[in-house]
C-alpha cells in the first residue's frame, strides 16, 4: 500500500482481501473446522465468511465499495446444502454504479484533449527550436533581452519535451497496471516533468521583471541584472525542486508522483509557481501603466485612437510573454471547473511556445530583414564568380554597418509598441 496510487486504494485493497480469504480457507481444509454448512469463500469480489446451512447474509454496498459507492443496498447469499448460492442482487445492479456511457464520454473527452496539446506541443516545440537556432546563429541578435527570450524558449522547449516523455513513460503501454506502477523510471519522468514547469513559469516571471527595469530605469545596464535572473529561472526551480523530491521520498512515496492528494506536499510545487503568477500580475498592470503614461507624453504623436490601438496591441502582445490566462485558476481549487480548466492549461496553454516565439521572433521586422538580407546573399553569391563575390561582400557589410548602427530587435523597446 505504501507505493501505490492513492486513486488504486480499492483495487489494492481488494488483492489483500482476497489473499486473506484464500489464506482463511486454507486454514480452515487444513484444520477440518468446517465439517457443516458453507466455508469460507471468494466470490472474486467478496469474502464470504462460515455460515451454518439455511442461513441468509448480507452485506452492505457502502463496505463493499466504500471507495466508489454511496448507495445503501444489499448483497445476499444463502449457504445451502451444497454450498453458497451466487449473491443476489448482481453488485452493479445492488450498487448502481454509474453508466458505461459516461465513462465512454470522459474517455472520449481525454482522447479529444490529449490529441489538441500533443499538436499543441508538437508545433511549439518546432517554432521553439527555430527561434533559439536563429537569436543564437546570428551574431546581431546577441544581447541581454535576447539572451533572456533564449532562456525562456528553452524552458518552453523543456516543457513540451517534458510532456511527450511524461506520456510515452506512464501511458503508452496500455498493458501497464498504473495502480501497481511505482518505478524509478516513472518518478524520474514527473520529477522533470515538474522541474520543466517550474522554470517555465519562472522565465516567465524573469520577462516581467526584465521589462519592468526596462522601463522603469532607463539608464541601467541591462547585463547588470542578468546573472540574478539566471539565478531566479533556473536557481529557484531547482532548490524547489529538491525539496519536493526529498519530502516524496521520504514523507509520501507512493505511486509515480504523479498525484496531489497530499495537499501540504503539493504546495511545494504550487505555491512557488503561485508567487510567480501573482508577481507577473503586478508587474503586468504596472507595464501597462507605464505603456499609457508614456503614449500619453508630449511627445508620442497620434490621436487617441492610435493612442488606444497601440496599447492594445502591446497588452495582446504582453499576454503570453506574462502567461495571464494561467491566472484564471491559479487561486482556485484544483477541483474546480476541471473541463474548462484542461482546456486552457493544457489545450490553449500547449500552444503558448509558438505564440511566444512568433511574436517575439518570426514577426520581429529586424529579425525578418536580417532573414531576407542572408538569403539575398545566398542567392546573390551562388551566380558570381569569387572575385565579385568578394567585392560584393565588402560592399553589402558596409552598406548594412552604416544603415543600421544599431539592431532594433536589441535597442530595448517594446515589439509591440
Amino acid at each position: 500500500m505504501h507505493a501505490i496510487h492513492p486513486d488504486c486504494a480499492i483495487i489494492s485493497q481488494l488483492i489483500q482481501d482476497q489473499e486473506t480469504c484464500i489464506q482463511t480457507r486454507k486454514r480452515e481444509i487444513k484444520n477440518h473446522s468446517q465439517q457443516t454448512g458453507c466455508g469460507t469463500d471468494w466470490d472474486g469480489i467478496r469474502c464470504w465468511h462460515t455460515a451454518n446451512t439455511g442461513q441468509l447474509i448480507n452485506v452492505s454496498c457502502s463496505d463493499v465499495f466504500q471507495h466508489i459507492s454511496n448507495t445503501q443496498g444489499f448483497i445476499y447469499r444463502n449457504c445451502m446444502s451444497n454450498g453458497w448460492t451466487d449473491p443476489y442482487p448482481p453488485y452493479e445492479e445492488a450498487c448502481a454504479f454509474e453508466d458505461d456511457s459516461e465513462s465512454g464520454t470522459v474517455t472520449t473527452y481525454l482522447s479529444t484533449l490529449k490529441q489538441l496539446y500533443t499538436a499543441g506541443y508538437a508545433t511549439s516545440l518546432i517554432s521553439l527550436i527555430t527561434a533559439v537556432i536563429i537569436f543564437t546563429c546570428f551574431r546581431k541578435f546577441h544581447c541581454t533581452r535576447n539572451y533572456i527570450h533564449i532562456n525562456l524558449f528553452v524552458s518552453f522547449i523543456l516543457r513540451a519535451s517534458a510532456v511527450f516523455i511524461k506520456d510515452t513513460v506512464l501511458f503508452s503501454d496500455e498493458t501497464q497496471d498504473h495502480c501497481l506502477m511505482s518505478t524509478v523510471l516513472c518518478k524520474s519522468a514527473v520529477t522533470f516533468f515538474q522541474f520543466c514547469i517550474l522554470t517555465n513559469y519562472f522565465w516567465l516571471l524573469v520577462e516581467g521583471l526584465y521589462l519592468q527595469t526596462l522601463l522603469a530605469l532607463t539608464f541601467v545596464s541591462q547585463r547588470k541584472y542578468f546573472w540574478w535572473y539566471i539565478l531566479i529561472g533556473w536557481g529557484v526551480p531547482s532548490v524547489v525542486l529538491v525539496v519536493w523530491v526529498l519530502t516524496r521520498q521520504f514523507y509520501d512515496n507512493r505511486g509515480c508522483w504523479d498525484d496531489t492528494d497530499n495537499m501540504n506536499i503539493w504546495w511545494i510545487i504550487k505555491g512557488p509557481i503561485t508567487a510567480s503568477l501573482f508577481a507577473n500580475i503586478i508587474i503586468f498592470l504596472n507595464v501597462i501603466r507605464i505603456l499609457v503614461q508614456k503614449l500619453k507624453s508630449p511627445g508620442v504623436g497620434g490621436n487617441d485612437t492610435g493612442h488606444f490601438m497601440r496599447l492594445a496591441k502591446s497588452t495582446l502582445f504582453l499576454i503570453p510573454l506574462f502567461g495571464m490566462h494561467y491566472t484564471l485558476f491559479a487561486f482556485l481549487p484544483e477541483n474546480t471547473g476541471e473541463i474548462i480548466r484542461f482546456y486552457i492549461e493544457l489545450g490553449l496553454g500547449s500552444f503558448q511556445g509558438f505564440v511566444v516565439a512568433l511574436l517575439y521572433c518570426f514577426l520581429n521586422g529586424e529579425v525578418q530583414a536580417e532573414l531576407k538580407r542572408r538569403l539575398w546573399t545566398w542567392q546573390t553569391q551562388t551566380h558570381l564568380s569569387p572575385c565579385k563575390k568578394r567585392r560584393v561582400t565588402v560592399t553589402q557589410i558596409m552598406m548594412h554597418e552604416s544603415a543600421h548602427p544599431h539592431s532594433d530587435v536589441c535597442n530595448g523597446h517594446i515589439t509591440a509598441v
